[in-house]
């Protein structure tokens, strides 16, 4: 088994390094699916590195540059679009606040960092309430943490009967006793109709929601939270108000 493994991962490293050659070549087969390589190209490619294996890290590192521009570019592309388009950038979104500004916050239930920013973004939106209008986007880190799609789909149940904000509220709160049990319990305080609650944080809407908010975070190369979107810039952390005021556009 060790012996098979070993054989796929070099079959792996081999296509690898012969598509970052060829990129670095330009040559035509970078075109072409590692599958339909043309095998004396292939093997052409190969024999220079016997002879000259230091254009293995070249290559690579060309293609890594080339990646990272792409990435780079399109951030860029997405952070305009936060900027410029207010209607799509909500979207279904909840909001808080009525302000021009908007101020789009990635967040995960079970962040405890998450738990510290939304004081502070709470306190710089209740500071202009006149300028700022927070977004919330749905980021759940489900490789860490083991409720954060559960809660996010049931915070948008909430959402559904007029209650975001609030279960919201109540889910940092008891952020330690987060388990599929709370959901409901926080639910029936807030006066929910349990029975659309449950259809709601159950429906493929509610995933779809979710992996929406997920996708566009990705788009930004996102890969933690909380994460803030203002004024075109993409900050990450629980940024302190005396910051997020820096990027609060000039008066007109």
């Amino acid at each position: 088994m060790l012996h098979s493994i070993w054989q796929a991962q070099k079959s792996w490293l081999r296509t690898g390094i012969v598509l970052a050659l060829a990129f670095m070549l330009q040559h035509p087969a970078i075109a072409a699916e590692p599958k339909a390589l043309d095998p004396a190209f292939e093997q052409q490619v190969l024999e220079v590195l016997k002879r000259n294996p230091e254009v293995i890290l070249e290559s690579l590192q060309r293609y890594q540059q080339a990646q990272q521009q792409k990435a780079r570019a399109e951030q860029t592309k997405i952070l305009t679009m936060l900027n410029t388009d207010r209607k799509k950038a909500i979207g279904q979104s909840p909001t808080y606040g009525k302000g021009n500004v908007l101020l789009i916050e990635f967040s995960d239930f079970q962040c405890p960092y998450c738990a510290k920013a939304r004081t502070e973004l709470k306190a710089f939106a209740d500071k202009y309430p006149d300028r700022i209008t927070l977004v919330y986007k749905h980021f759940p880190l489900s490789q860490i943490h083991s409720e954060a799609l559960n809660a996010a789909k049931a915070s948008w149940a909430a959402q559904q009967q007029g209650k975001f904000w609030e279960f919201h509220d109540a889910l940092f709160d008891q952020q330690k006793d987060i388990t599929p049990d709370i959901y409901r319990k926080i639910a029936t305080t807030l006066g929910l109709d349990l029975a659309k609650f449950d259809r709601d944080r159950q429906s493929p809407q509610a995933q779809a929601a979710v992996e929406a908010d997920q996708i566009l975070g990705d788009s930004l190369g996102i890969d933690g939270t909380p994460a803030l979107v203002i004024n075109g810039s993409l900050l990450g952390g629980a940024v302190p108000v005396a910051e997020l005021e820096k990027k609060l556009p000039p008066l007109k």
